[in-house]
């Protein structure tokens, strides 16, 4: 009997279990089969964002490939809307919190609202009238809306807490508006702060649980790695402001972008960006499933300049050294020497018009240009201009190279042609004066001695219109075409006259030949004059880029060609020979031994001048170029309010022996 029951109950356990077994498969086929039509008619949403990679700026090296200006690793703290709260209090809360954190570690955080932060409120005296219009327009309130209503506004509309203290009101509200002006969205996080010490960062990874959409991210922060080399002219990067932010998202700029505000960096912006990369973020029902890079960022490209910084760095000290020690040289008593404080040297390649060096005084140090900026403006002498590229001079008796070349090349004169010089000038009842008395002088002499009679009466044959059009042909009144751009200057015409409200009389034409008109310069305008002799009437247009190359500098993209501004035409094989001839005379005479460039081995080819100028007794202008016979340096130099300036022409060349070489 219980082998029986044993049996049964046997058979009674594997019924139950089939009959389990079956019970599953047939639930399992209602939900596979049955119930399945139900879950297709649920559409599942998938929505996908991208946000854009920031790249790598591309990196400013000099001639020899010293890098200028570089990138290091820094961290930055921003918002990101995927994990932001959407209700107002929450992400207020979530900001002020932020921001508490920000203040404690000393850190300052972007804010765009040009309203001051603290009550009263007014709009900032620094502010410009678009940035407040763009900002009453994106608020949406009226033009003739105060600062306090605008403030209003924001806490309302952004249901900023009346608990908070009006502080902290004011730093919510200023986060709240940078991310409308940001354009904060799921494809655009805001960046709120930047170059992050590595113990806050450290601190906002352990919040970042409870600081919901704060997000730490690594970035590529501009370094200037030297600061004393020709810090004009490489310049600065920022932040796109609002006048000109369509310009940038037309080009697809993101709104965080840095990009270059001024000199090398704004001028080969497209170069040194790169293309940023593309991060791709999928929400399904509002979850977000992934979160992938799907286009990689691509560096910016490393530019290399012309110029060298060991011997940048040498002219400027030659230029800072002459003024410095201007007193124990100066011979004039009617010269104050303590007033000689400013100046500039330019030196150009010869056979590229490539610039290799530009120095200007006073001057100052791209490391200093952030904090000290506010002393820099205010600093005598204005550091911050660049004399060599935007001061505008009379050139001076160097013009007279110009009349020279329009006197030979229209055949005015030919190298024999003679006038008298007798100190004294008469011209339609006005007096003018000579630096000599000359008697009868042909011009290659005429430029050595610096002969204003000579010059006057070449300037009456030749008349204000041929005189103008040389001088357009050695760039005068012109940009020069430099990447940084420049002064243009302009020449002494009627026309200019009348522009500017003065007069104009048949003597001006005697004043404008030896260049002590309202004729004005730069001393790279000048530069090219001194190049466009020496490669006998082809002006090369001047540059500071001399190659682009890769991120790594592995490889070179495209290297810079000279090119040819103008070409003037001669009618005489002879014209520059004897324009030469006068400029070498005028290097070897009047020059104390210490000076002399008679003894270098190789001529040299100089013209000088004294022009006066109306707020100084006289300004010192040199040109000249070298070796004579085939010209490898074209320059040109100015000290203001002084004398002697040709005294440096020796050191620059010495220089460029010792740096480049002569060959």
């Amino acid at each position: 009997m219980r082998r029986v029951s044993d049996y049964v109950k046997m058979s009674l356990a594997v019924l139950l279990v089939l009959t389990f077994s079956i019970y599953c498969s047939m639930r399992l086929l209602k939900v596979q089969v049955v119930e399945s039509e139900s879950y297709n008619h649920h559409e599942v949403v998938v929505t996908e964002y991208t946000q854009k990679i920031p790249s790598t700026r591309g990196e400013i090296v000099d001639a020899s490939g010293l890098t200028i200006i570089s990138n290091h690793v820094s961290y930055a703290v921003a918002i990101d809307e995927k994990d932001f709260p959407s209700d107002y209090r929450k992400g207020n809360a979530v900001i002020l919190e932020l921001l508490e954190i920000l203040m404690e570690a000393g850190v300052e955080w972007k804010d765009s609202l040009p309203i001051t932060t603290a009550e009263p409120y007014e709009f900032k005296p620094d502010s410009t009238e678009f940035e407040i219009s763009a900002m009453k327009k994106s608020i949406g309130v009226n033009a003739y809306a105060t600062a306090e209503n605008c403030i209003d506004i924001l806490i309302s509309d952004y249901e900023i807490s009346g608990e908070y203290t009006t502080q902290q009101q004011r730093m919510i509200a200023g986060i709240r508006y940078s991310m409308l002006d940001r354009d904060f969205s799921m494809s655009n996080r805001f960046e709120v702060a930047a170059s992050l010490p590595m113990d806050l960062v450290s601190r906002l990874s352990e919040l970042s649980m409870r600081l919901h959409g704060i997000t730490v991210v690594q970035q590529a922060e501009r370094v200037v790695e030297v600061g004393d080399v020709i810090p004009h002219e490489i310049g600065t990067v920022g932040p796109i402001f609002a006048e000109n932010a369509a310009e940038y998202l037309e080009q697809g700029y993101d709104l965080n972008a840095t990009v270059g505000i001024s000199g090398i960096e704004k001028a080969m912006e497209s170069s040194l960006q790169g293309k940023d990369g593309v991060r791709t973020i999928t929400f399904e029902d509002g979850n977000a499933v992934s979160d992938v890079v799907t286009e990689e960022m691509v560096a910016g490209n490393t530019v290399m300049l012309t110029v060298n910084a060991e011997f940048q760095r040498g002219l400027q000290e030659i230029l800072e050294n002459f003024i410095a020690n201007f007193a124990s040289i100066n011979k004039k008593p009617e010269i104050d020497s303590s007033k000689v404080k400013n100046g500039a040297i330019v030196v150009l390649d010869a056979k590229t018009g490539a610039i290799l060096g530009e120095a200007t005084c006073p001057t100052y140090n791209l490391l200093d240009y952030s904090e000290l900026y506010d002393e820099l403006v205010a600093a005598e002498g204005n550091p911050l201009f660049n004399r060599a590229t935007q001061g505008l001079y009379r050139p001076g008796s160097t013009f007279k190279t110009i009349t020279a070349t329009a006197g030979l090349n229209e055949g005015v004169i030919n190298g024999g042609t003679a006038y008298l010089c007798e100190r004294e000038y008469f011209y339609i009842d006005t007096k003018y004066k000579c630096t000599g008395h000359h008697n009868y002088i042909s011009v290659a002499p005429a430029l050595k001695v610096s002969c204003n009679a000579f010059f006057y009466d070449l300037s009456r044959a030749l008349t204000i219109d041929r005189i103008a059009e040389y001088a357009t042909y050695y760039g005068i009144g012109q940009n020069t075409g430099i990447e940084t751009k420049d002064s243009a200057g302009y020449m002494a015409t009627p026309e200019k006259y009348h522009e500017m409200g003065m007069q104009w009389t048949v003597g001006q034409v005697l004043q404008a030949g030896i260049g002590n008109n309202e004729i004005a310069a730069t001393p790279l305008q000048l530069a090219c004059v001194a190049n466009t002799i020496a490669n006998e009437g082809v002006r090369y247009e001047p540059y500071l880029v001399d190659s682009i190359w890769d991120y790594s500098m592995e490889e070179c993209i495209s290297k810079t060609e000279p090119k040819v501004a103008e070409r003037i035409e001669l009618n005489y094989s002879y014209v520059y020979d004897y324009i030469e001839q006068g400029m070498i005379a005028a290097s070897t005479s009047g020059m104390p031994a210490k000076y002399s460039l008679g003894n270098l081995g190789y001529s040299v080819a100089i013209k000088t001048g004294t022009p006066q100028q109306d707020s100084r007794e006289q300004d010192s202008v040199f040109i000249g170029y070298a070796p004579a016979d085939d010209p490898q340096i074209a320059f040109a130099g100015i000290i203001e309010g002084g004398e002697y300036s040709k005294y440096m022409i020796r050191d620059i060349l010495k220089l460029y022996e010792e740096v480049i070489g002569m060959e």
